[in-house]
């Protein structure tokens, strides 16, 4: 296993090599300048040279790609260009909001995922199957912008349940925190949800026609636990991936979502810092977004041997 994790991390080494250097040539052939998008048009030409010299924007891209490696071994992702601070520190602000977001987003999603996958499995082509798929298929098609602002229509401005923008830090303030998420989670959670819902019908209904199954059925066992013991876990290795991948992305930020319910996310800083043309900034939080999937994928290759003994590293 620890050969494994070994293997996973140097192989992450090309992938980040080729993300960071896509996403610098994309940045600097972007059309706009970011000194134009800091200064005003009336602000004197050489204050504007004068600046962008001191940025080291006057150079080549590839030297620029070089300077910012080299900084990137050392641990530091750079500054800034909007407010001059170290980037670390602006994705620090942000990361927290998101990555409560993703993780009660992913807890919406497994609550209502888990419960209706399985019912639709076990009673196929029944009613009951024909509501999961249905709303499987809702959650699907349903735009997340659009799922957004009917939640604040019923639950905000109807209702008055809930705050319909804004963050509270749950650590600080529990209640009032999670009243802040609530909404933003179940708009990610449902179309979340719904994939997992479809994945994990679908590998239920391949399991429970395999012939252990059959076995435990001639045995006496009752259907509950025929499912809970033998069709359940051999199921979830389809359901693990969806995941893991699934993780990365909400931990990447949800961008529409941040922007509807106005969460200081990560999302909404790589949008403001791409219309900024902050390159470090940009630069810094794809960086580290990238790294998020890396790790939860990581995760997942690491759970398929605890669910699938059969499965062996070497």
């Amino acid at each position: 296993m620890g050969r494994l994790v070994l293997h996973r991390l140097a192989a992450t080494v090309p992938v980040l090599l080729l993300v960071t250097a896509g996403v610098f040539a994309l940045l600097h052939l972007t059309p706009g300048d970011p000194i134009d998008a800091m200064m005003a048009e009336s602000v004197d030409a050489e204050a504007k040279a004068s600046l962008r010299k001191e940025l080291g924007l006057d150079r080549p891209i590839h030297e620029q790609y070089a300077a910012w490696m080299r900084r990137l071994l050392r641990g530091d992702l750079g500054r800034s260009i909007r407010n001059g601070e170290p980037v670390i520190e602006n994705v620090s602000r942000r990361i927290r909001p998101s990555l409560e977001l993703a993780l009660l987003a992913m807890a919406v999603s497994l609550l209502i995922a888990f419960p209706v996958g399985i019912v639709s499995a076990a009673r196929r082509n029944t009613a009951v199957d024909r509501a999961g798929t249905s709303f499987a298929l809702f959650g699907i098609c349903m735009p997340n912008f659009l799922l957004a602002l009917l939640l604040i229509f019923l639950f905000g401005v109807t209702l008055r349940w809930l705050p319909i923008s804004g963050y509270t830090d749950p650590v600080e303030e529990p209640l009032n925190g999670l009243r802040s998420l609530l909404l933003p989670a179940v708009t990610l959670g449902l179309a979340l949800a719904a994939v997992i819902t479809r994945t994990l019908r679908s590998s239920m209904l391949e399991a429970l026609g395999e012939d252990y199954v059959r076995t435990a059925r001639a045995k006496g066992l009752s259907e509950w636990r025929v499912i809970r013991g033998h069709v359940l876990k051999n199921a979830l290795i389809p359901v693990v991936t969806v995941l893991g991948l699934q993780l990365g992305t909400l931990i990447g930020g949800a961008v529409i979502t941040e922007y509807v319910f106005a969460l200081p996310g990560v999302g909404r800083l790589v949008v403001e810092a791409v219309f900024a043309r902050d390159y470090p900034l940009v630069q810094g939080v794809i960086l580290l977004i990238a790294l998020g999937f890396i790790l939860s994928n990581l995760l997942v290759d690491l759970l398929y041997g605890w669910i699938d003994p059969r499965i062996r590293y070497r």
